[in-house]
């Protein structure tokens, strides 16, 4: 198991490596970078004439000690192999640099944004996991009944509705014709005001319809896929065996089944509750105006802020490769059978 995890350690520097080189190189041929931006808004000013009029000095052009100056600010003054070898000794050093239009540091970014997208999924997880699993139990037990029917079609009914879709939905339904959730916002204005008990209640208030929006279709999966995997062992012939020793049937489910049919599902934990923490769904925050990782990521995207870009990227990247470890290590964990010579 030391050499596995020690072979999948390394493993992770050339992949983090390659991500980042892809992705660099990509940036350095997207038009539109700081530079040109820069050129843009210089370009559109207008100036006082001589005889007080206003008139256009696009066609003068651009100072070039100006432009110079830019080139410095966004290290474009450097060769793209200097700026990508200065990026990685950053990153080694966990710095992911600063903002070209925040003037802030890209983990201060992060850490101000966490907390939304944190608050969506780890609702999410927990309501997806909590309901789910015994909702996927019941329809085993219960394979082929009307119970197994009726919410397998409510269940694949919610998987088929995208959850920006239903977002819309919730929005002009619940928060525009009923006005019984608010359209925006995390929590109400009045927050610091209210007492302990009032913050919760408006603070779940709040969240409740994008973490409706959000559930739907994990929670149609992971329903899905416990339900599926129980049937597959109840049907082995070691649950044969204990029902014809007597057992009774709760203790068969509960104490043989439940033990092997979870595996596929409990190693999934950890990426999925890691996951929680930096979920961050561009669509559904931008829907609910939550100010989060997603939106972040988009709005560095379209502004061309590519210590944002990169920054998340690198530090999302890693969380994923070790978590993903963590899972394969978990399930050979919670089945001895599984080794990974």
């Amino acid at each position: 198991m030391m050499v596995y995890t020690l072979k999948r350690l390394l493993l992770m520097l050339p992949t983090l490596f390659g991500v980042l080189l892809l992705t660099f190189v990509v940036v350095q041929f997207v038009p539109g970078g700081p530079v040109e931006q820069y050129l843009a808004e210089a370009k559109a000013g207008a100036g006082v004439g001589a005889e007080g009029g206003i008139s256009y000095r696009g066609a003068q052009g651009v100072d070039p000690k100006r432009l110079e100056q830019a080139k410095v600010l966004y290290g474009f003054d450097k060769p793209a192999p200097e700026r990508f070898w200065q990026m990685l000794t950053q990153f080694a050093r966990f710095d992911l640099g600063t903002s070209f239009f925040q003037n802030r540091k890209v983990s201060e970014l992060i850490w101000e944004k966490l907390p939304v997208s944190m608050s969506l999924g780890l609702w999410t997880f927990f309501l997806s996991y909590g309901i789910a699993v015994p909702l996927g139990i019941a329809k085993a037990v219960r394979a082929g009944s009307r119970f197994d029917l009726v919410t397998s079609i409510v269940v694949l009914v919610g998987f088929a509705i995208p959850g920006f879709v239903l977002g819309v939905a919730l929005l002009v339904i619940f928060g525009g014709q009923l006005q019984w959730f608010p359209l925006r916002g995390l929590v109400s204005a009045n927050w610091e005001s209210l007492s302990w008990g009032a913050k919760v209640t408006d603070y779940l208030w709040h969240i409740a319809m994008p973490v409706t929006a959000m559930v739907m279709s994990s929670f149609a999966t992971i329903a899905m896929l416990t339900k599926n995997s129980f049937l597959e062992e109840i049907r082995k012939q070691y649950v044969l065996t204990a029902r014809a020793k007597g057992l009774p049937e709760r203790k068969v489910l509960w104490k043989h089944v439940m033990r092997n049919a979870l595996i596929p599902i409990v190693t999934g934990f950890p990426a999925a509750f890691i996951g929680a923490f930096f979920t961050g769904s561009l669509l559904i925050e931008t829907q609910f105006s939550l100010d989060g990782l997603g939106l972040l990521s988009y709005e560095s995207v379209i502004r061309r802020d590519y210590p944002v870009v990169m920054g998340t990227l690198y530090l999302f990247t890693l969380i994923g490769l070790v978590t993903k470890l963590v899972s394969d290590l978990c399930y050979a964990w919670v089945d001895p059978r599984v080794t990974f010579e």
